[in-house]
């Protein structure tokens, strides 16, 4: 009975975030006023280094990425003046739930929900449409970072970037797209190799000569060169929207 109980509930509260993701995509993609994504530093590491980094950033480090939805989005025909909105916000004292790779199904669904608890006590109360936690790691202690999420249910993104001023740019294209996965885009790299897929993942894919491309698409994150070589973007001036990108967030008609 205890068990029956317990499954009802859930699926209840799942419910309730089904219909609340509904309204949220609608409401995110409707491209009449300006999104506000609302970026919450984390120190990732407890680093000094980090801290110092983080008491250091200001609403600057992101504007290119305010410039880089208002480039795209007027390419594509959106009227808006100013799509997104990058604002930041004070330092967020604890980490966000982990997500443990080969997490069964009932354990993602357990972590989403603890996100969203942990989303409403320290975003909850701010204008921000999409909410960003960056997690900061200090670039002499940490050489890879894990992997960065962006989850269109909860309008949540959860991005491993590295403190330090070489690399806000890079940063910026790890938060955009993060953003961008928010809003209902998907990936478009071949997850084995990390090779944009062709054609939805290249910049130019009418390109002539297709190689090297000149940009990376968004979803993708990487600059094809060749048929098997890729490079990361130095920066958000080096990143395009694609077609399909666009068709996914609302840009253009399906």
């Amino acid at each position: 009975m205890w068990r029956l109980i317990r499954i009802a509930i859930l699926l209840t509260v799942l419910a309730f975030v089904g219909l609340g993701a509904y309204v949220d995509r609608e409401r995110t993609t409707d491209w009449d006023d300006t999104l506000w994504v609302g970026v919450f530093p984390v120190n990732a590491d407890g680093q000094p280094a980090t801290d110092r980094y983080i008491a250091s950033l200001s609403p600057r480090e992101f504007a290119a990425i305010e410039a880089f939805f208002t480039r795209e989005a007027r390419a594509f025909g959106v009227q808006v003046d100013r799509p997104v909105h990058v604002e930041l916000y004070p330092e967020v004292e604890e980490l966000p739930p982990s997500l443990e790779p080969g997490t069964s199904l009932p354990g993602r669904i357990w972590w989403s929900l603890k996100t969203r608890y942990y989303t409403s006590r320290f975003a909850g109360d701010t204008l921000a449409d999409i909410r960003v936690f960056v997690l900061y790691h200090d670039p002499d202690r940490t050489r890879a970072v894990p992997h960065s999420l962006g989850l269109q249910k909860g309008l949540l993104g959860i991005v491993h970037a590295y403190a330090g001023r070489r690399y806000d740019a890079t940063n910026n294209v790890v938060i955009a797209h993060e953003v961008m996965h928010t809003l209902g885009a998907t990936d478009k790299y071949d997850p084995t190799t990390n090779l944009p897929v062709f054609p939805q993942g290249y910049a130019d894919p009418d390109a002539d000569p297709l190689y090297p491309q000149e940009q990376a698409e968004i979803m993708a994150g990487r600059i094809a060169v060749s048929a098997v070589e890729a490079e990361i973007p130095g920066n958000l001036s080096e990143v395009a929207v694609g077609s399909q990108t666009a068709a996914e967030v609302n840009w253009v008609a399906r």
